[in-house]
């Protein structure tokens, strides 16, 4: 079985302020970096026999729907071990999230988990590998950040992860009219 997740890759300043914070928490905190691109998660990780139904339904949605806007502003967290930029998303984010997330939900044999849905919280992560211990010391380093970007959900991209190089590889990548 292959292993893949399905993602919004972020691009512009946002991108570039989001991967020099992440190599900033990474080297003063000794964490592991994030090891995708700047993004929104739409499908957590999964593993599938045959991606052609995902990739068919994929294709299809992003031929009938327009890119959409958000807006990053600020920190949040999930707990203690997860420090993200918080996404908020327009109204036409939240119904393509919410329309996409049903199309997903007719393909068989894809796996979900409790935390998935339509109304899941939308984040760009920047620290979550083993950082419980250094939660409070990461917060504090990042919770003054001014994060203020307007940006877009203009693809939706699957990756697929290699077992031999641990790490997501960009499988393919479907653009939103």
């Amino acid at each position: 079985m292959k292993r893949y997740v399905i993602v919004s890759l972020i691009h512009g300043d946002a991108r570039k302020f989001h991967e020099k914070l992440v190599q900033d928490i990474s080297s003063k905190f000794n964490v592991k970096a994030q090891t995708l691109p700047m993004h929104i998660t739409l499908k957590a990780p999964f593993e599938i026999e045959d991606i052609n139904e995902v990739e068919q339904i994929t294709e299809e949605f992003c031929n009938k729907n327009n890119k959409v806007s958000i807006d990053i502003k600020g920190i949040g967290h999930f707990r203690d071990n997860v420090i993200f930029m918080d996404v908020i998303p327009s109204k036409e984010a939240i119904k393509i999230n919410k329309d996409y997330y049903k199309e997903l939900r007719n393909i068989k044999n894809l796996q979900w988990s409790n935390n998935e849905g339509e109304n899941r919280k939308f984040h760009c992560t920047l620290a979550s590998k083993n950082i419980r211990n250094k939660f409070q010391q990461i917060w504090n380093f990042v919770i003054n950040e001014e994060i203020s970007f307007s940006s877009v959900i203009d693809n939706i991209t699957i990756m697929q992860y290699n077992f031999k190089d641990f790490k997501w590889n960009l499988y393919k990548k479907f653009q939103l009219k």
